[in-house]
């Protein structure tokens, strides 16, 4: 088999690169023009220079591909809306569009679970109306989920939709780097009590939902939820990151609608003042951290046989080591992968 993979230079990406090997499968990659793609050539992976919003460029690493993992994705950026549709929903059609003229057996279009909104009141599941909080990416995630959708009943796209959790793991300075260098910073707190569930998954669980969808037959035309069921709280998750980074745990706790107010006058602000830098506290991390979020992935079990095999603590305790060896650590800027 002959796998493609988008964004195969980020987090999950490379897990996938791995796992795909191992299995004796052909891996390619499309990678953008400036992103640096050593370790990819280390793999011996066949690495294609585009961008997914570029039509021309998704020609050369589609021919031949059996199968497409569509991870590509704008996240993690202080940008426009315009900017986030580019990349999230017409790059989305793109791949699929090129994915059809090709003749490729199966796509994955990995999705977020952002696309059902937040602080829902029960698990969320596939059936659920798509409900996003109104932020460019969870907002462009929905309109790109929906996009294939459509194509999977008008065009017979031989797709899987994918919403994983907030995966986390090795090489996360978007979720975990960020928070374990404010707790470094001693800037850590608890917003509200700290007992609401967090959506949290490990990313070798969500690289092995993937592999799953790619291999299931039925799945095609159907949506799953990768996650994790047994989530920790906001304070669990927090104060297991301070312990195994050996720092203290944050005490402090701010109600949930003064920090949210504080965020949407933050933003405001900064599009006033400066409208390409982000804000330090966002509504989007707000509603993330203090409210409570979980998924229901009885579906994915029943029909994919998925089940999660690392806990979020052992999670913790495998991403804090490698953190901890990292010389200088530091925040994840955000990119298009």
């Amino acid at each position: 088999m002959e796998v493609l993979i988008t964004g195969g230079n980020g987090l999950l990406g490379r897990h996938l690169v791995v796992a795909l090997q191992g299995r004796g499968y052909g891996v390619r990659v499309l990678a953008l023009p400036e992103e640096d793609i050593r370790w990819l050539r280390q793999r011996g992976v066949a690495v294609h220079r585009g961008d997914v919003r570029w039509p021309d460029s998704l020609a050369a690493p589609m021919s031949g591909a059996t199968a497409v993992l569509h991870l590509a994705s704008m996240m993690g950026v202080w940008r426009p809306i315009d900017e986030y549709r580019a990349v999230n929903v017409v790059g989305t059609k793109n791949v699929c569009l090129a994915a059809l003229a090709e003749g490729v057996k199966r796509i994955v279009h990995v999705s977020s679970w952002t696309v059902y909104g937040m602080d829902l009141g029960i698990p969320a599941r596939e059936d659920f109306l798509l409900r996003p909080f109104h932020e460019p990416n969870a907002i462009t995630k929905a309109e790109g989920d929906l996009t294939v959708q459509q194509m999977i009943a008008d065009d017979h796209l031989p797709a899987v939709i994918v919403r994983p959790g907030e995966f986390f793991g090795p090489g996360d300075w978007l979720n975990f780097g960020r928070i374990a260098d404010r707790l470094r910073a001693g800037k850590g707190v608890i917003i509200g009590p700290g007992d609401n569930a967090l959506p949290f998954a490990y990313v070798t669980d969500v690289a092995c939902g993937v592999l799953l969808a790619l291999d299931c037959d039925h799945a095609v035309g159907q949506a799953y939820n990768i996650s994790n069921d047994r989530p920790l709280t906001q304070q669990q998750l927090l104060e297991s990151i301070a312990h195994d980074i050996g720092v203290n745990p944050p005490t402090v706790h701010i109600p949930y609608r003064a920090v949210y107010t504080a965020a949407s006058a933050a933003e405001h602000l900064t599009i006033l003042a400066s409208p390409q830098r982000e804000p330090n506290v966002t509504r989007l991390g707000v509603q993330l951290f203090g409210t409570d979020n979980r998924h229901a992935i009885d579906k994915a079990r029943r029909e994919l046989g998925y089940m999660p095999q690392v806990r979020v603590r052992d999670g913790i305790r495998l991403t804090a080591a490698w953190y901890l060896a990292q010389e200088q650590p530091g925040s994840y800027s955000g990119a298009v992968s």
